[in-house]
């Protein structure tokens, strides 16, 4: 058997209509498994589904529109992807927010909150309304989407790192209380990633060009290098692999 084999696997990805999460959906549906797009406009995640569904066959993608901030959306998106596609056995928490760049003296009660529920309360509500499927089938895998924000402080992210350290800790205790139904649960800690998401860092040519200098490849890294990762986690080679957290941030970190 091909241990990075997802041939009838179900994957729900959030935040996957691009960036990231579309990497990881594309590098999904390749290795055979079947995938719920899904971000807050449909349209756009209509289009990643067709292009899989053309690429790999009718019935590989669906599309799902859900904000992360709301739990019925999340439970929707739960529900179509389970009567559309059929039980999930994977899940990638993918999609985040940060409203606010500067000073954790600077920002606004809304904004803390809103980084806090989006990034640490939708993983635990989306979580909790998978996991329950998995643990009765004694399968499954479950992958946070965090960042080295939440391995060090910064100071223009710091709300942001804060709840990207907080996912680090839902992955271990998570990974505690469902070990023993045979589902894991970890982390993937992406460095500087051109995406639209960060596209305020890696369009400013200075900044781009200091980090570069500071990373040991020289470089910063494309969604698809952060794929392989969750490939891994969501597979067979990654089955005695839990509570953990994998960097994959070109060496910054070190």
């Amino acid at each position: 058997m091909n241990l990075f084999d997802l041939s009838g696997r179900v994957a729900v990805i959030t935040g996957s209509s691009r960036g990231i999460g579309r990497a990881i959906a594309e590098r999904f549906a390749e290795h055979g498994a079947k995938v719920a797009i899904s971000s807050r406009k449909l349209e756009p995640c209509r289009e990643v589904a067709d292009a899989l569904n053309a690429r790999h066959g009718a019935g590989t993608a669906i599309a799902v529109a859900a904000n992360i901030s709301s739990k019925a959306a999340l439970q929707h998106l739960v529900d179509e992807a389970a009567a559309k596609l059929g039980p999930i056995d994977v899940l990638v928490c993918n999609a985040a927010s940060n409203p606010y760049y500067g000073p954790m003296a600077g920002i606004a009660d809304e904004q803390f909150r809103k980084v806090l529920d989006n990034n640490i309360l939708s993983n635990h509500w989306l979580i909790g309304m998978v996991a329950p499927g998995m643990c009765a089938r004694r399968s499954g895998s479950i992958v946070i989407v965090s960042s080295i924000g939440g391995l060090r402080g910064s100071p223009v992210i710091g709300a942001y790192c804060i709840s990207k350290a907080a996912d680090l800790q839902l992955a271990r205790n998570l990974a505690v209380e469902y070990g023993p139904h045979n589902v894991r649960v970890n982390c993937i800690a992406p460095g500087l990633i051109k995406t639209d998401f960060a596209r305020a860092l890696w369009e400013d040519a200075p900044m781009l060009a200091q980090r570069s200098a500071a990373t040991p490849l020289r470089r910063i890294g494309e969604p698809d290098e952060i794929a392989g990762a969750a490939v891994f986690l969501a597979s067979q080679a990654g089955a005695f692999v839990t509570g953990q957290t994998i960097v994959v941030d070109g060496g910054v970190t070190i």
